[in-house]
């Protein structure tokens, strides 16, 4: 009889492991309870596992902030809210512009311009001139307390000029970018020296269950952002005024699993995919009645049937994407004498999700009735004409290319990879390794790549002799994945940037990195789930690295994939492929990799 080998015995990961301020104090802690809305909330609120001084410890910290110093940007990411505790700051509602934020517009070459910089290559890596390297112009970087902070220059002259908004103790911001993982929609600017207590996400929520800061949080959700975020659905873009305002005041605002997925992601693709599936958290159950429409506002789902002993996934939801409209409509438009439709999938967290959940009786009486006919699942339409009576000419279908892309985004999920196995397999696998994150993936098809490397040798002259990518990735049959900016839906790089360095164009979607305010810290690098931003020593000239003169150290910048958005080609590797053998291409929807694959 064999025997078993003893247990390996390991202390399992608490909850506050890893402080968000591991120099929080208890006199932090008990300045803070002095302070509003700390002061007032209620201590018997919060379970012994996570009392009230545990979270103000372990998911708080102080800062200091000078005048004129910006707190967070417009377009910047973040997973944090900010609580002014003294002073005051300014959030500056007129946009800004780009210069004055630290970034600058790239700008596509000419033929002429990029093939001289072509002849002008250095036989040397990453080379910089000084003033690359050095801050020249824009906002002025410096050092308050023991972390670096970004200014804004004159910067009394940009409160006369713009339209700005003061806020003072107690007083709240960022809250919905941090709970949606969505960007910063202003920028805020110390006014004078302040104190605020940022608050992670994870704190945030905890600190919910007061009721008191609940309803203040929800409140101001609902006040300013939940009409505008429903109002971008094209299922909802035509129910009038008075039945919205029913929609808004009925919504249930969810989330499930952990924002910070990254952190678990490696250990996660260990598993197998049945293992996978059952430990992420149920959104919603196949076979139940469906009891609300589902809306997911961030984060992303599996949609998946039971299939066997295990599940099948059908589909992946991200932002936009609508969960049980075919029920619901089933429910609202069935004849008396037909049974009502359960769920035919279960829904679950990937990673993380925030949804919104609308009961499905508001739904019947306040949405279903103002849906056009083309919005709705094709299974039910016949239902919904022969109760409403809807028709072309009440309904008329908008078959115009925005409008399927609008309607994709809105409709309810299908199994839009098919039934095959290969399908199939291939949805698995894109789940799994999270690859539904990119929306602009590198994808080599093995079957035409000769190896010959021509677009590493076109990315490294497009980009100071230095690749941004390296030609090796997961693999799926014939298709590499290669290591190379995704261009990500939930760029979880650009959190925690301490400079706003990184960040989205916000015409193009290209996630970018502003050296002259990269401070080569390597919080982006570290935070990147598929490991493809690199820190990288930059040279002189002659080839010598730049060292900083104070700790004579390397000086490093953070590296990436950039779309080549300054070369008149486009991505240079995709322009070099002699084969067609290389794509960049949206995997946030399925069927744009289905398309490409079905010309191959």
């Amino acid at each position: 009889m064999a025997i078993s080998p003893p247990p390996t015995y390991v202390r399992r990961p608490e909850r506050w492991d890893q402080p968000m301020d591991a120099s929080m104090t208890d006199a932090d802690v008990a300045w803070l309870r002095s302070r509003q809305p700390f002061a007032s909330l209620d201590s018997a609120a919060f379970p012994r596992s996570t009392p009230l001084d545990g979270v103000l410890r372990n998911d708080c910290r102080l800062i200091r902030c000078e005048p004129g110093e910006i707190i967070v940007r417009e377009g910047d990411y973040g997973s944090s809210a900010f609580i002014v505790l003294a002073g005051s700051v300014s959030v500056f509602v007129s946009q800004l512009s780009p210069e004055s934020l630290g970034r600058t517009e790239v700008k596509t070459k000419s033929w002429a311009q990029s093939l001289q910089a072509w002849w002008a290559t250095s036989r040397h890596a990453e080379v910089r001139t000084a003033e690359q390297v050095a801050i020249s112009s824009g906002p002025k970087i410096g050092q308050v307390d023991d972390r670096p902070a970004i200014f804004m220059q004159d910067f009394s002259a940009m409160i006369r000029q713009s339209e700005t908004v003061s806020l003072g103790p107690s007083e709240l911001f960022g809250e919905v970018a941090a709970m949606y993982r969505t960007p910063r929609p202003a920028t805020v600017v110390a006014e004078v020296e302040a104190t605020l207590v940022e608050v992670r996400w994870q704190g945030l929520r905890l600190l919910r269950k007061d009721k008191r800061f609940a309803d203040q949080l929800e409140d101001h959700y609902r006040k300013n952002w939940l009409r505008i975020h429903l109002r971008e659905l094209s299922l909802l873009r035509y129910v009038p005024d008075d039945s919205m305002d029913r929609v808004v005041k009925a919504t249930a605002l969810r989330s499930f699993g952990r924002i910070e997925w990254n952190n678990d992601f490696r250990r996660t693709q260990k598993l197998t995919s049945r293992e996978q599936i059952e430990n992420e958290p149920i959104v919603a159950s196949e076979g139940q009645f469906p009891t609300d429409l589902i809306i997911v506002r961030s984060g992303f789902a599996r949609a998946s049937r039971s299939y066997g002993t295990g599940h099948q996934t059908t589909a992946y939801l991200g932002a936009g994407h609508v969960f049980g409209l075919a029920e619901a409509a089933h429910c609202a438009f069935r004849p008396e004498n037909m049974p009502a439709m359960v769920l035919q999938q279960s829904l679950r967290a990937v990673g993380f999700v925030d949804t919104l959940h609308i009961p499905i009786e508001v739904v019947v009486e306040h949405v279903l009735p103002h849906v056009r006919r083309s919005e709705l699942p094709t299974e039910v339409r016949h239902l919904a004409e022969a109760r409403l009576g809807l028709n072309g000419d009440r309904r008329r279908i908008d078959r115009s290319a925005e409008h399927e892309a609008s309607r994709y985004k809105a409709n309810d999920i299908r199994v839009l990879m098919g039934n095959t196995s290969d399908h199939t397999g291939r949805l698995e696998f894109l789940v799994e390794n999270r690859l539904f994150n990119g929306a602009q993936a590198m994808v080599i098809d093995l079957h035409r790549c000769t190896r010959c490397d021509e677009c590493v040798k076109a990315c490294a002259s497009t980009h100071d002799g230095n690749p941004r990518f390296v030609r090796d990735g997961l693999q799926y049959g014939p298709l590499q994945f290669v290591q190379a900016c995704m261009q990500c839906s939930d760029p979880v790089c650009m959190v925690g940037c301490p400079t706003g360095a990184i960040h989205r164009h916000t015409e193009t979607g290209v996630i970018q990195i502003q050296e002259s305010i990269c401070v080569g810290c390597g919080v982006c690098s570290s935070s990147c789930p598929y490991q493809n931003i690199r820190m990288t020593p930059v040279n002189d000239l002659k080839g010598n690295p730049y060292r900083d003169s104070r700790s004579g150290l390397p000086i490093l910048k953070a590296t990436k994939c950039d779309m080549c958005q300054s070369q008149p080609t486009g991505p240079a590797c995709v322009s070099s492929c002699p084969h067609d053998a290389l794509v960049r291409i949206d995997l946030t929807r399925s069927e744009p990799l289905e398309r490409w694959l079905e010309k191959r």
